[in-house]
């Protein structure tokens, strides 16, 4: 009897562990571990393209309407351009950059010729936004489509009359460093307007006050 008992008491047990790991209660086998997929030239400089847009469109859409026309004054400036054009500036060298990565001509209207500052008929800060916005799509699926074989090889034809900028990746390379050269200029744009950048907001001084 003693041995029954035991028996009973111990397959009550297996079936109470039982019971709590089909509700949830106790893991019987651990969760695989997942590993990340290694970095690709894709992947990297999507990353780096997400980074640039998370700072530069919020930049654009601080700006009030009423501001979207501002320029400093002075004679220091003549000739600069406004805030509006500057987002539409980036935006169009945007569309032409990534629509060679892709392969593919840059949407009607959307030339580098001239000052390169876009269609005319994109006048509201809702326009221009939009325009950034869909300018940033295009770089994403640009960016994807990077990979070993075609990253390196030689454009037939480069919308960018500069020898070193004749591949893909050195498009790709020079969309980021032609945006981040105009959000420095937005940035100070934004300040003159006392408007602090979003992507400075809530950040430390950068130059704290002597005591």
């Amino acid at each position: 009897m003693k041995t029954s008992y035991h028996r009973s008491a111990s397959n009550l047990r297996v079936s109470f562990v039982i019971a709590a790991t089909l509700a949830g209660g106790i893991p019987i086998f651990a969760q695989a571990t997942v590993e990340p997929a290694p970095p690709t030239i894709a992947s990297m400089m999507d990353a780096q393209l997400g980074m640039l847009e998370r700072q530069f469109v919020p930049a654009a859409e601080a700006m009030p309407d009423d501001r979207y026309s501002f320029a400093p004054s002075g004679k220091d400036f003549t000739g600069v351009r406004t805030f509006a054009l500057d987002v539409r500036h980036v935006a169009t060298a945007n569309f032409i950059i990534y629509s060679a990565v892709l392969g593919q001509d840059p949407p009607a209207g959307v030339t580098v010729a001239g000052a390169g500052n876009g269609p005319e008929n994109l006048q509201t800060k809702a326009q221009i936004v939009q325009y950034l916005k869909d300018s940033f799509a295009l770089g994403h699926r640009a960016m994807a489509a990077l990979n070993n074989e075609n990253s390196l090889a030689p454009l037939a034809h480069s919308p960018i009359a500069i020898p070193s900028l004749n591949t893909r990746l050195a498009l790709a390379i020079f969309s980021l460093d032609h945006a981040s050269d105009h959000y420095g200029q937005m940035v100070e744009y934004l300040r003159m307007n006392g408007i602090v950048p979003p992507a400075s907001a809530g950040q430390p001084p950068a130059n704290p006050p002597r005591k």
